[in-house]
C-alpha cells in the first residue's frame, strides 16, 4: 500500500539525494525505510497522497511510533521525513511540511560511567605494582603514577592535567591552579597523598624544575606531557587491572564527583571543584548516585 501513495515522489527523492545531495548509501537507505515505515502507516489513516498528510497525522505518527522504535531512531526517522517533505515543497508536490518544527520526544541522557572505589584504588595501584619488588620506581611509574592521583584526587580534566606548572602547585595546602574551560582559573583541591606524589616525583626526577612555568607531566625529555599521552597511559593501566577499556580519563573525573557524593559532599561544593558554570551540569551525578543506591537496594535488600 505504501508503495501505491509515494512511489513517485519517493523515487524522486531518491534519486535526489544520490545524485545532488550526495548522501552516504546508509543515511539514503535509512531515509527510504523510514518513508516507507510512515506511508505504510498513513494507508491504514486514509491517507491518498503525501500532499494529504496534516499536522495533527504527524503527530500521531509520532506518538505511536514510540511504542515499537527507539527515540533515537524515531528522531532519524522524522529527520528522514522533514526532509523528504522538504523535497515535495520545493517540487511542488506538497503544500506544507507537517513535520517541521514538530516537537519530539526527548533522548534520555546516558549516565556517566563510572568506575566503583575499588576499582579506582586497583587502577591507582598499577604504576607501582608493575615495578620490579625491592627497587626504586622508575621515571615513567612514578609519573604515571602521579598523573592517575592528580585525575582522580582533583577531577581534573587531561588538559587541565597537562597543563599544571610547579608555580600552581601549593604543596602545604595540597591544593593547585588549574585553568578550565573558557580560561577560566580555579584552585583544586588534590589531596595530601597527590600532592605527595608529585613532590617525590620532583625530588627523584625534576630537581631542576625550578622556575613556575615549568611543567609538572613531562616525558622523559622533560617535555610537557600530551593529553593523548595521558589517554593512552590509561588504557594501558586499565589493562594491566582487568578494568573495562571504554573509561577515558573524562570518566575518572566522573568517578571523582561520583564517590564524593556518596559520602556526602555538597553539590555545590562539587560544582565548584568541577568547575562547572551550571549546578545543572554537575547534577548528572546525583542521578548516577541513586541509580548506583537502587542497585545495592536490588542486590542487597531482602525485598529488593
Amino acid at each position: 500500500m505504501a508503495d501505491k501513495i509515494v512511489v513517485s515522489e519517493l523515487s524522486e527523492f531518491i534519486q535526489h539525494m544520490k545524485v545532488v545531495r550526495n548522501l552516504s548509501p546508509y543515511t539514503v537507505r535509512n531515509y527510504k525505510h523510514a518513508i516507507e515505515l510512515f506511508f505504510t502507516w498513513a494507508t491504514d489513516e486514509g491517507v491518498t497522497h503525501p500532499s494529504d498528510v496534516t499536522r495533527l497525522q504527524a503527530r500521531s505518527y509520532i506518538i505511536e511510533a514510540q511504542q515499537k522504535i527507539s527515540r533515537r531512531t524515531l528522531r532519524h526517522h522524522i529527520s528522514g521525513l522533514r526532509t523528504f517533505y522538504t523535497f515535495c515543497r520545493t517540487h511542488e508536490k506538497a503544500d506544507i511540511n507537517p513535520f517541521l518544527n514538530i516537537a519530539l520526544p526527548k533522548l534520555d541522557k546516558p549516565l556517566p560511567k563510572i568506575l566503583t572505589k575499588d576499582q579506582m584504588v586497583k587502577l591507582i595501584d598499577q604504576p607501582p605494582a608493575n615495578e620490579p619488588k625491592g627497587k626504586p620506581i622508575k621515571f615513567n611509574s612514578l609519573r604515571d603514577l602521579m598523573c592517575l592521583e592528580l585525575l582522580y584526587g582533583g577531577g581534573l580534566r587531561v588538559s587541565e592535567l597537562v597543563g599544571i606548572n610547579y608555580g600552581d602547585i601549593d604543596f602545604n595546602r595540597g591544593t593547585v591552579k588549574v585553568l578550565g574551560k573558557g580560561r577560566k582559573e580555579r584552585i583544586v583541591v588534590i589531596g595530601k597523598r597527590a600532592a605527595d606524589t608529585v613532590s617525590k616525583f620532583k625530588t627523584m626526577f625534576a630537581k631542576k624544575a625550578s622556575a613556575k612555568d615549568d611543567p609538572v607531566i613531562i616525558n622523559p625529555q622533560y617535555k610537557r606531557f600530551t593529553k593523548r599521552s595521558v589517554q593512552m597511559l590509561i588504557k594501558k593501566y586499565l589493562s594491566f587491572a582487568e578494568l573495562p577499556q571504554d573509561i577515558t580519563p573524562h570518566k575518572l573525573r566522573h568517578s571523582f564527583a561520583t564517590h564524593l557524593l556518596d559520602n556526602g559532599a555538597d553539590l555545590r561544593a562539587i560544582q565548584e571543584m568541577l568547575g562547572h558554570s551550571s549546578l545543572s551540569t554537575t547534577q548528572v551525578y546525583t542521578h548516577v548516585s541513586s541509580a548506583r543506591l537502587k542497585e545495592v537496594h536490588g542486590l542487597a535488600h531482602p525485598r529488593g
